[in-house]
C-alpha cells in the first residue's frame, strides 16, 4: 500500500489517475432502477405474454373487434412506466440532496466530498458518529469503532495509527484521519451485500406478498384451464375456431387481475413522491406500508422528544465544594476533551477554553463505561452517569442530586479519581472524591406532544428508550404528553429472559445499553408486535436495524441515517402522523381495489369451471369483459385509490379482500348461471345471452362498488356517477364495438328477476362475510387472549349496520 501524503492528501493529478482506473467508491449496485429496467420489467410481464398469445389467436381467426382489451392493457403499461420513472425522479433527486459527504484532504485543502466521489489512496477525517465509508486505514489519531452491523458483536473497538476500519461500521468516538484502501464493490460492506442479496433476495411487505400469492395462482390455472376450454369448445361443441378462441379468450381476460399489480405499483410511487415533496425520504418503498401497520412506536429521547442539542444549565458544587473550584477543574477537563457529541460540544460551549487543556490523555466515553476522563499527574477527573462514578458511594451521595432528574435535568456527577487511568478498559476500582454536578436539559420538540397525542388516538403505543436517568426520561416524557410515561424503569436491573414482561409493564426505559435497545425491539417483536424505532445517534442503530420499520432524523450522523428506511430531512417529528397517513392510504385504497377486481376473477374461475363440468359454452366476449373491467373494477379503482383514506388498517389482507369480494363473485356467477341455463329452456340466443350477461354483470359491479365505498362521501359518489354515465355512454353509442346486440323482453325480464334476486343474496353472503372478516381481525390483534365472547361481539359488529 502507497501512503499518500498526511498534508497534502491526493493531487488532482493523483485523483484523475484513481478516477480513470475505476477506484472510486461507487456502491456495487445503483438503488434505483434504469429507465430501461423499468421499461423491461413493466413491459416484459408474464401477463403481458399472455395477452400477446391471445392477441395473436385473434388475430389468426380474424376476430379483431375482441381486441378491444388490447387498449387498456397498452395504456396500463404506459402508465406503470411513466409513473414510476416520475417517482425515480423524484427520489433520486432527493437522495442527492441528502447524500453524505466525508471532508476529504486534497491538494492540502479539506474538502467536502459525497462517499460515492471518494477514491482509493483518498485522506478523510473521521469523527464519532460517522460511518466509515469504505475500507481503510487509521493513519492518523485515534477512535473506537462499533462493528455491530458487520459483525453482530456490540463490542466497542480501539483503533490506533495501522489499523484497519472496516466499510460499514461507525465511529463512537474520538477522531481519525484514514486512508482509504478498498473501495466500491471491494469493499468489506459491498461484498457482505451481495452475499446476502445471493442468499435472501428483498424483502416484500404483506400487501405485496399477498398480492404476488393471487397473481402466481391466477397465471398456474390459466394455461391448462385456457387449453381446456378452447378443447371442448372445437371439439366437443364443435363451434368454429374464431367462436372457440373467443369464449376461451373472455373467460382467460377474466381470471387475469390485469390492473391490480400496476394500480399497487403507482400507488407506492404516488405516496413515495407526496412525501419527498414534504421532506421526507424512503430508502425501501415497503416502509410506507409497513409504518402504517405499527403499533407500537420506539422513540430515543433526545434527537426525537427532545431538540437534538443540549445546554449546561448549571453545576451545582458537592458538599463542601466551593462553584469556583469546581468551576475551574470542569474548565481544565472540558478543554482537554474533543467535543466528539452533543454533550461535549454543550460543555464546550459553557467550559471550554482555548489553551486551558492540559491533560496527559483522555479516556473516551463509551456506552459501556457511561463516563469519560482527562488524565493528569497523580490523578483522573472523571465525568459521567452517577451510578457510573460513584458506584458504592451513590448512596451516600444520592440526596444531592435526586431532586434534579424530577425536574427534567440530566444529571452527570463530576468526581476526582485518585489514580491515573490507563484506558477505557480499566476498571474503577477506588472511592472518588465527589466535586459537583453538571446539569443539563433538553427543550422539549414543539410539535412532539401534538404527536404523540396523534399516536394515542390511533391505539399506537410510545416505548421511550433511553441511556439517560430514568427518572430524568420519565419527566421529558410526561411534559410531551406520552401515555404510561410514568411507568419506568432502570434498564441496568432487567436480567437476561425478563425482557419480554418488561416490555409489557414499562413505557420508560432509561439507562439502556446500545445491545439492549436491540433486546427491547425483539422482545415487543415476541409479543407480536409490528415496532417501528426512531433515532439518530449511533447508539440508536442496532435497534433500527432490527425493527419492522426504521426511522431517522437527518440532523442525526450519518450512520443512523443510512441505516435507516424512512428519514425525515428536515427533523420534523410531526411529519410521522403524514407518513402513517401515506401508508394507510396505500393499504386501504388497494385493500378496497383489490375486492373489486377479485370479483371478476372469481367470477370468471367459477364460469369456466362450470362450462367444463356442463359442456357448455363460455357466455361472454373478450369485448364484453372489457366493458365489465373497465367501468365497474378499472376506472374506480384507480380514481379511488386517490381518496384520503386514513383509516386504521385492521386484520389480514388476504381475508379482507376476499371477504369483499366473495359474495359478488358469487352473486355474478349464480346470476349468469341461471341465465344460461334459462336459455336451455326458452331460447332466448346466445347473443342476447351474452348480453344480458353483461348487463347483469355491470349492475352487479356496480352493487359491489356502491357496497364496498361505504361510507358514502360527495368524492365516492362522483367516482359512481362517472362510472354509470360511461357505461351508459358506451351502450348507448357504441354497442357493437361491445358486441352487445339488442335484448327481448323476456331477457329484459330475466334480467330484472335476476339482479333483485341477486341483490338479496349479495346482501346476505356479505352480511356473513363482514362477520367473519371481523372475527379474523379479533383473533389477529389479540391472538391466544381473544375469547368467545370476543368472537361472537365481532361477529355481529357490522351486522347491525347492514
Amino acid at each position: 500500500m502507497v501512503k499518500t501524503n498526511l498534508e497534502t492528501g491526493l493531487s488532482k493529478a493523483e485523483l484523475d489517475q484513481k478516477i480513470a482506473a475505476g477506484k472510486v467508491n461507487v456502491a456495487l449496485d445503483d438503488e434505483f432502477k434504469t429507465n430501461g429496467q423499468i421499461i423491461k420489467e413493466n413491459t416484459l410481464t408474464y401477463f403481458n405474454m399472455i395477452f400477446l398469445v391471445l392477441t395473436i389467436l385473434l388475430l389468426i381467426a380474424g376476430d379483431i373487434r375482441d381486441l378491444t382489451f388490447l387498449p387498456v392493457i397498452i395504456l396500463n403499461t404506459i402508465v406503470g412506466i411513466v409513473q414510476e420513472i416520475r417517482a425515480k425522479s423524484v427520489l433520486s433527486k432527493l437522495q442527492v440532496l441528502n447524500q453524505v459527504n466525508v471532508v476529504a484532504i486534497r491538494d492540502k485543502k479539506r474538502v467536502q466530498v459525497p462517499i460515492d466521489q471518494l477514491v482509493e489512496g483518498d485522506l478523510v477525517l473521521l469523527k464519532s458518529g460517522d460511518q466509515i465509508p469504505a475500507d481503510a486505514v487509521v493513519a492518523e489519531g485515534s477512535a473506537r469503532v462499533n462493528e455491530a452491523l458487520l459483525t453482530g458483536e456490540s463490542d466497542e473497538i480501539a483503533k490506533n495509527i495501522g489499523d484497519r476500519l472496516l466499510s460499514g461500521s461507525f465511529i463512537v468516538s474520538g477522531e481519525v484521519t484514514a486512508q482509504l484502501v478498498k473501495v466500491g464493490k471491494e469493499s468489506y460492506i459491498a461484498k457482505l451485500t451481495a452475499e446476502a442479496k445471493a442468499m435472501g433476495g428483498g424483502e416484500e411487505s404483506k400487501m405485496i406478498r399477498a398480492i404476488n400469492r393471487l397473481i402466481k395462482w391466477v397465471g398456474i390455472i390459466i394455461i391448462p384451464l385456457g387449453i381446456a376450454l378452447f378443447s371442448q369448445a372445437y371439439f366437443v361443441n364443435k363451434q368454429s375456431f374464431a367462436e372457440s378462441i373467443s369464449s376461451m379468450e373472455a373467460a382467460i381476460i377474466g381470471m387475469i387481475p390485469e390492473g391490480l399489480y400496476l394500480l399497487t405499483t403507482v400507488a407506492l410511487a404516488l405516496a413515495a413522491m407526496r412525501l419527498a415533496k414534504n421532506k421526507v425520504m424512503l430508502h425501501d418503498m415497503k416502509s410506507v406500508e409497513t409504518l402504517a401497520r405499527v403499533n407500537v412506536l420506539c422513540v430515543d429521547k433526545t434527537g426525537t422528544i427532545t431538540e437534538p442539542k443540549m445546554a449546561v444549565e448549571k453545576a451545582v458544587p458537592a458538599g463542601n465544594n466551593s462553584a469556583a473550584d469546581l468551576e475551574e477543574l470542569l474548565t481544565s477537563y472540558v478543554s482537554s476533551m474533543p467535543a466528539d457529541n452533543i454533550t461535549a460540544e454543550a460543555l464546550k460551549e459553557k467550559y471550554g477554553q482555548e489553551g486551558a487543556g492540559n491533560a496527559k490523555r483522555i479516556i473516551a466515553f463509551t456506552s459501556v463505561n457511561k463516563y469519560s476522563a482527562a488524565v493528569f499527574a497523580g490523578y483522573s477527573l472523571i465525568l459521567g452517569a452517577p451510578e457510573m462514578v460513584l458506584r458504592g458511594q451513590l448512596a451516600d451521595h444520592q440526596a444531592e442530586f435526586a431532586k434534579y432528574p424530577e425536574e427534567g435535568y440530566r444529571v452527570l456527577a463530576f468526581a476526582k479519581y485518585p489514580g491515573e487511568l490507563a484506558d477505557e478498559k480499566e476498571k474503577l476500582t477506588q472511592p472518588v472524591e465527589v466535586l459537583g454536578y453538571v446539569l443539563l436539559s433538553n427543550p422539549i420538540r414543539k410539535e412532539a406532544k401534538g404527536t404523540f397525542e396523534y399516536f394515542a388516538r390511533q391505539g399506537v403505543s410510545i416505548k421511550v428508550i433511553s441511556g439517560d436517568n430514568p427518572v430524568t426520561v420519565s419527566r421529558v416524557a410526561q411534559q410531551a404528553g406520552i401515555v404510561g410515561s410514568d411507568r419506568y424503569v432502570d434498564a441496568q436491573s432487567i436480567k437476561d429472559g425478563e425482557y419480554d414482561q418488561a416490555v409489557l409493564d414499562y413505557n420508560v426505559f432509561g439507562r439502556v445499553k446500545p445491545e439492549q435497545k436491540k433486546e427491547f425491539v425483539q422482545a415487543l417483536q415476541r409479543n407480536g408486535q409490528t415496532v417501528a424505532m426512531t433515532g439518530d445517534g449511533v447508539n440508536d442503530i442496532l435497534a433500527m436495524k432490527e425493527a419492522d420499520c426504521s426511522i431517522a432524523m437527518a440532523s442525526g450522523n450519518s450512520a443512523a441515517v443510512q441505516a435507516s428506511q424512512v428519514v425525515l430531512l428536515d427533523s420534523n417529528f410531526a411529519k410521522m402522523p403524514e407518513v402513517v397517513n401515506e401508508g394507510r392510504q396505500v393499504v386501504n385504497n388497494i385493500e378496497r381495489s383489490a375486492g373489486l377486481f377479485l370479483v371478476k376473477n372469481i367470477f370468471s374461475l367459477l364460469m369456466a369451471l362450470m362450462s367444463l363440468i356442463l359442456t357448455i359454452n363460455y357466455p361472454l366476449k373478450p369485448a364484453q369483459i372489457t366493458l365489465i373491467s373497465g367501468f365497474t373494477i378499472g376506472l374506480p379503482s384507480f380514481l379511488l385509490a386517490l381518496e384520503k383514506n386514513h383509516n386504521r388498517i385492521r386484520g389480514n389482507f388476504t381475508i379482507n379482500i376476499l371477504s369483499k369480494s366473495i359474495p359478488g363473485g358469487i352473486t355474478d356467477w349464480l346470476a349468469v348461471s341461471i341465465l344460461v341455463l334459462t336459455d336451455q329452456f326458452i331460447n332466448i340466443g346466445s347473443k342476447e345471452v351474452g348480453t344480458a350477461s353483461t348487463i347483469l354483470l355491470v349492475l352487479v359491479g356496480m352493487m359491489v362498488l356502491f357496497w364496498i365505498s361505504r361510507p358514502l362521501n360527495k368524492y365516492k359518489l362522483g367516482v359512481m356517477a362517472l362510472s354509470a354515465i360511461c357505461i351508459i355512454l358506451s351502450i348507448a353509442f357504441i354497442p357493437g364495438f361491445f358486441k352487445l346486440s339488442p335484448l327481448s323482453g323476456r331477457a329484459i325480464f330475466a334480467i330484472v328477476v335476476l339482479f333483485f334476486a341477486g341483490m338479496t343474496l349479495f346482501r346476505i353472503m356479505s352480511r356473513i362475510c363482514d362477520g367473519f372478516k371481523e372475527v379474523s381481525t379479533v383473533l389477529t390483534e389479540k391472538g391466544k387472549d381473544a375469547r368467545l365472547r370476543d368472537i361472537i361481539a365481532a361477529y355481529g359488529k357490522d351486522r347491525d349496520e347492514l
